[in-house]
């Protein structure tokens, strides 16, 4: 039986991931889309035979099964909370809320359901490159980490990105891969300021996180989000027997006039676009199975939400910043 989706926000996201359940994965249909937008999600109704209902309507809707959020991150909470009041599952794109206090009330609103509902819309763990490392890593080829290095480089950014994005939109996404590689949280973090950019205009751009884990390994994270030449993603963790580091990920390598050149992806839907297809056939299969979601949950979003209120703290001051959680609900451990 196929699977009934609502899908909140049909921004760039909410469209690509409604054309990959309508047009690339099977078992799903999207039955219904909301946005602030009302003639936007007309649109996007009518080209799938969707009816369009308001947010909160459509999560109750007997009809919808399970609700994908793709919408404004203030927006994710509410959603999440209702969703969860619905029993219904729901994938929720990031950042699952904007504060800890937040990511709290999903936490104890799930936990007093007693069963996990949500998952976070964190890619990078579907990703081919970064599960290879993950499993050398786990393998002990390498031995015992001791470091990561990662870079986060976007080839422009829009101009309603603020300073605070630089945490919270982008290096978001290593701060919950490094806790994922790893098994262990995050306890304090550093941001360092280098020479800026002459394309950065306003932004602190480029930035240099340093994170410290609980196990002792640190992991530094490049952020440009002016690169200019293209999107450019990469990680090697230093052991104490060996490196692993990320592939070459152009499928093709042109010799040519005395030079070799290979394609760069342009934007983060061409480097993870595989990705996001498994992402949600993982979801959607599961789901449909009746089984609990097994991808990022809601522990995962409050921890990568308070470690990066904790970053934009330390690129605020200047300061080494310590990462201050809750215990860790029985239901997530």
């Amino acid at each position: 039986m196929s699977l009934s989706i609502g899908v909140i926000g049909t921004g760039m996201i909410g469209r690509e991931h409604i054309r990959r359940l309508t047009t690339v994965l099977s078992g799903a249909r999207v039955t219904a889309v909301s946005d602030v937008d009302d003639e936007l999600a007309g649109r996007v109704a009518a080209a799938i035979g969707a009816r369009v209902l308001p947010g909160t309507k459509l999560i109750t809707d007997p009809s919808v099964d399970a609700v994908l959020i793709c919408s404004w991150g203030g927006t994710h909470a509410e959603y999440v909370l209702a969703a969860i009041a619905a029993g219904k599952p729901v994938f929720c794109e990031k950042p699952l809320a904007t504060t800890s206090a937040a990511g709290l009330r999903i936490l104890e609103a799930e936990s007093a359901y007693g069963r996990r509902l949500v998952q976070v819309g964190y890619m990078r763990r579907y990703d081919v490159a970064y599960r290879a490392l993950k499993r050398e890593l786990d393998r002990g080829t390498i031995g015992a980490p001791l470091m990561m290095h990662c870079a986060h480089r976007n080839a422009h950014v829009p101009s309603f990105y603020t300073p605070d994005d630089m945490i919270a939109d982008t290096a978001v996404h290593e701060i919950d891969m490094v806790r994922w590689m790893f098994g262990t949280e995050i306890e304090a973090v550093r941001v360092l300021r280098p020479r800026p950019s002459s394309h950065a205009g306003e932004l602190p751009d480029p930035l240099l996180l340093i994170l410290e884990l609980a196990n002792g390994v640190l992991a530094d994270v490049e952020i440009s989000v002016n690169a200019q030449y293209g999107y450019d993603i990469r990680g090697e963790i230093l052991g104490e027997s060996g490196t692993a580091a990320l592939g070459e990920l152009s499928p093709v390598a042109v010799r040519r006039t005395g030079r070799l050149t290979t394609p760069i992806p342009a934007d983060w839907r061409e480097r993870f676009l595989a990705a996001y297809d498994v992402e949600l056939r993982e979801w959607v299969d599961t789901v449909r199975a009746g089984g609990v979601v097994t991808g990022p949950d809601a522990w995962d979003g409050y921890a990568a939400t308070t470690v990066s209120a904790a970053a934009v703290l330390a690129l605020r001051t200047g300061k080494r910043v310590e990462v201050a959680m809750a215990d860790r609900p029985r239901l997530y451990r």
